[in-house]
C-alpha cells in the first residue's frame, strides 16, 4: 500500500518536484532551528542590526513553504519555488560578505562561497533540469540469446 502511494507521489512530483520538496523541507527546518535554538550570529550583523535572528528565521520558513508547495505544480509553473529557494541563501551570503568587507568576520568569505555554490548554484542548476525520463532499455526479442 505504501509503496503504491510512494510511486504515485514520485510520478506526480517528477525530478524537479522531488528536488523542490526536499529543499523546501530543509529550508523550513533550518528556519525553525533559528526559532527553537538561535545560533551565534557572528557574521550576520547586517541582518541582526535590522531585527533579531528569530525574525529572520521566518525568511527561511516562508521560502521553504513556498518552495515545497511549488513541488506539486507543473513544470513551468514551479518557477516560484526555485525563486523562493534562492532568496535566503543569497541574503545570508550577502550578510557574510558584508561582514568580511567590514573586517568583522574574516571566515565569512568561506561561508558566503559555501552558500553561493552549495545552495544558489545547485538551485540554479536544478531549475534548468528538464522534466523527462530516460527511455527504458529495449526489450529483448523472443528467441534471442542474451
Amino acid at each position: 500500500m505504501w509503496d503504491v502511494a510512494a510511486r504515485r507521489l514520485r510520478w506526480h512530483l517528477g525530478r524537479r518536484g522531488a528536488f523542490l520538496l526536499i529543499i523546501g523541507a530543509g529550508k523550513t527546518c533550518w528556519g525553525i532551528s533559528f526559532l527553537v535554538d538561535p545560533p551565534p550570529t557572528q557574521g550576520l550583523e547586517l541582518l541582526t542590526n535590522v531585527c533579531d535572528i528569530r525574525h529572520w528565521a521566518w525568511l527561511w520558513i516562508t521560502a521553504g513553504i513556498v518552495t515545497g508547495s511549488s513541488a506539486f505544480l507543473r513544470v513551468g509553473r514551479d518557477w516560484a519555488g526555485f525563486a523562493a529557494a534562492l532568496v535566503p541563501p543569497i541574503v545570508w551570503a550577502t550578510a557574510y560578505m558584508a561582514a568580511v568587507l567590514g573586517g568583522d568576520y574574516s571566515r565569512g568569505a568561506y561561508v558566503a562561497i559555501w552558500y553561493l555554490t552549495s545552495h544558489v548554484g545547485v538551485i540554479l542548476w536544478a531549475a534548468t533540469v528538464p522534466e523527462h525520463s530516460v527511455p527504458p532499455p529495449p526489450r529483448r526479442r523472443r528467441g534471442s540469446a542474451a
